[in-house]
């Protein structure tokens, strides 16, 4: 199965040249970060641009986290100096909850999600209706820019005004529509209740929300085809969906890696762990290694939509899982960092829990033999790390799941 055109040949290259051009264009990305952005001066001080050729290579840079941002950008306002290029060049500034300040590039389809609409079935000529904010935020953009530069027209409906957007759908007849799915089946299910055809609608292209089979079914019952983006704020579109409808197809202008959360550590493919993608295309915020805070994994092998790049699993939950234990801050990266110190084990996770309304800790430890005095050695490991004790519980190999938790927090509150 192949789509019946794909937006340009680069979805076609096999892997190996893809990557050596990838890293070619990472190289002048490394170069522009490091000489034009403030932040990334200051990160990549002692980096190479011309040495980072590999993945290898490129995991030697230090994971710059989503979960940063806020504290970042108030100590050197408004964008943390990760800009590369001065304020008054940047096309739109944006407010997302934080807050964050997000900026916005000038190129013709900034966010790349031209290439997310056409393999969702978009076409040129198609009306679209985008029911994303346009209100500060940039979600609504995001969408609009990559609509109109495949060459359809946009609707800026925004969200909500359900009355006013039933009579705009009554009077211009869209064929297609973008935003979340839960809004696109609240506007379906009240077109119903007021008699008004929205059988011009044709194709979507969802985002910011999870699309159940069920709800998937339900749009192609009445004859909407849909397919998902993978967007965030800062980035753009980081992976998007096929007709193959089996995982998601990394977008051809970044690099995503899966890491071990709270680390800089690439995990094995298949492995559940924290989604860090590199930012290829834009001069205005050149985001090397940047964690989205989202949890994915890659799915082995290649699309049969015919597109070569990199699949991931879609988003599967969040990774920053930082708690608070007797008053005192627990991070996933002590957590591993305390895994790292001991061969034996395998792979751990922190359970805490309050029994008798009692915090504990207890690592729960993947090993192949253990003792008293491995148990020992853990513990006191623990201790000196995250300044607090724990309890150590061995567990066979492969009992944890491999859903990318370091830290599971099962305290409840009566």
């Amino acid at each position: 199965m192949s789509d019946q055109q794909n937006f340009d040949a680069l979805e076609t290259r096999d892997q190996h040249t893809r990557e050596k051009e990838q890293f070619a264009e990472l190289a002048a990305q490394l170069t522009h970060a490091k000489t034009q952005s403030t932040y990334f001066g200051e990160l990549l001080k002692d980096v190479d641009p011309a040495a980072i050729i590999n993945r290898d290579a490129l995991a030697t840079i230090n994971v710059t986290r989503k979960s940063d941002l806020v504290d970042c950008q108030r100590s050197r306002p408004p964008f943390g100096g990760l800009t590369g290029v001065p304020t008054g060049q940047i096309g739109r500034l944006f407010q997302s909850p934080g807050p964050i300040y997000d900026p916005e590039g000038r190129e013709v389809d900034y966010w790349r999600t031209a290439r997310a609409f056409h393999a969702a079935g978009f076409r040129k000529g198609d009306v679209v209706v985008n029911t994303l904010s346009y209100h500060l935020t940039p979600g609504g953009f995001i969408l609009d820019s990559g609509a109109r530069a495949l060459g359809c027209a946009v609707i800026p409906a925004g969200p909500g005004n359900t009355e006013q957007q039933l009579d705009l759908i009554r009077d211009l007849q869209p064929n297609a529509y973008c935003g979340t799915p839960s809004f696109l089946r609240i506007l379906l299910e009240k077109a119903d209740a007021q008699n008004i055809d929205t059988s011009c609608f044709k194709k979507a292209l969802v985002t910011g929300e999870a699309l159940p089979p069920s709800v998937r079914d339900w749009f192609v019952a009445r004859g909407i085809t849909v397919g998902q983006v993978y967007a965030t704020a800062d980035l753009g579109a980081i992976a998007y969906e096929t007709s193959a409808k089996e995982g998601l197809i990394v977008d051809e202008g970044v690099i995503v890696e899966i890491v071990r959360p709270g680390t800089n550590d690439p995990v094995a493919e298949g492995e559940v762990g924290e989604v860090v993608v590199t930012n290829l295309m834009s001069k205005s915020y050149p985001l090397i290694r940047f964690g989205t805070g989202d949890l994915s994994a890659v799915l082995a092998g290649q699309s049969p939509c015919g597109r070569t790049n990199m699949r991931i699993k879609g988003w599967m939950g969040r990774a920053d899982q930082t708690t608070k234990v007797k008053g005192m801050f627990v991070h996933p990266g002590q957590i591993n960092e305390v895994v790292k110190r001991f061969a034996e084990i395998k792979r751990g996770r922190l359970i805490v829990s309050n029994d008798d309304n009692r915090d504990a800790m207890t690592l729960q430890v993947e090993v192949e033999n253990s003792s008293d005095d491995l148990a020992k050695a853990i513990g006191e490991q623990v201790q000196s790390v995250c300044k607090l004790r724990g309890a150590i519980e061995f567990v066979a190999l492969g009992s944890l799941a491999n859903d990318g938790k370091v830290i599971d927090d099962i305290r409840t509150y009566d």
